[in-house]
């Protein structure tokens, strides 16, 4: 159990602060993606026998650098799309050929963070504090070609070597958590409470920590609700994520009309 909470939190670390940069790129669908081919390339490792976690790896940079490259020839949610496409292929094929069919098919699928060992923490926790490496050395350029790419490009921002960089990063962030909530989850951890905190602060550096302390809520929870209910740690990622950005969305909402009173009385007065 306490291998579970160690993992879960460097996962939650990680999966808020990309995510954050996930929400603010529009990037959503491209981290939708990229697990995906993580998912294919864990199915591989399996059937060859090595480690799911380098299989995770290397199919996620592989995607990442599809992605990244042929996506400006082209249109990039259609290079997206196939990307996906492909990897959900490559991954029905590896499955069907492993003896090990329904319970990898499982733990790949959905996670199987209380069933993680001791031994597994380590080279996540390598992988987490790359992809924090990652995000800080790519910090500045990553706001600025998301905020405002236009001035970006005039500063000498290569907005496509930032795109592909920090494709590797969400697919460095993918391998380390697809053995916590799993490849079909991943998106709602990295979606959810980064989008929420997006929705409460407008300011990048608080909006980062607001989203790492959501993340961590939202996993701690999920986890101890497992343990109380028996159900599957993926359905109280999802749902808790869930919970957060709608009462993000909520926040947002009540804000807007506040001021809104506040611009017309001041108008009336």
């Amino acid at each position: 159990m306490l291998n579970a909470w160690a993992i879960a939190t460097v996962v939650a670390v990680v999966g808020g602060v990309v995510g954050f940069f996930v929400v603010l790129r529009g990037a959503a669908f491209a981290a939708h993606a990229i697990p995906k081919g993580a998912f294919a390339g864990a199915a591989g490792a399996n059937l060859l026998g090595v480690n799911t976690l380098l299989g995770l790896a290397v199919f996620s940079l592989l995607a990442a650098l599809g992605i990244g490259s042929l996506g400006r020839r082209g249109r990039h949610d259609v290079v997206t799309a196939l990307a996906l496409v492909m990897m959900l292929a490559l991954g029905a094929l590896f499955l069907s050929r492993s003896t090990e069919y329904e319970p990898e098919i499982f733990s790949l699928l959905f996670g199987e963070v209380l069933g993680v060992s001791v031994t597994e923490i380590l080279p996540v926790a390598a992988l987490g504090l790359a992809c924090l490496a990652g995000v800080a050395f790519l910090y500045r350029p990553l706001v600025y070609s998301s905020v405002v790419p236009e001035v970006a490009e005039a500063r000498g921002v290569r907005r496509q070597r930032v795109e592909i960089a920090f494709l590797l990063v969400i697919a460095l962030a993918t391998a380390m958590t697809v053995p916590v909530v799993g490849a079909l989850l991943i998106f709602s951890l990295m979606i959810g409470p980064p989008a929420a905190a997006r929705s409460f602060t407008d300011r990048p550096p608080v909006a980062i920590a607001l989203s790492v302390v959501l993340a961590l809520v939202t996993v701690w929870a999920a986890i101890a609700s497992s343990y109380l209910t028996n159900w599957p740690v993926g359905f109280f990622v999802g749902s808790f994520s869930a919970c957060c950005y709608g009462a993000g969305r909520a926040w947002a909402s009540w804000r807007r009309r506040a001021v809104g009173d506040a611009d017309r009385r001041l108008l009336a007065a």
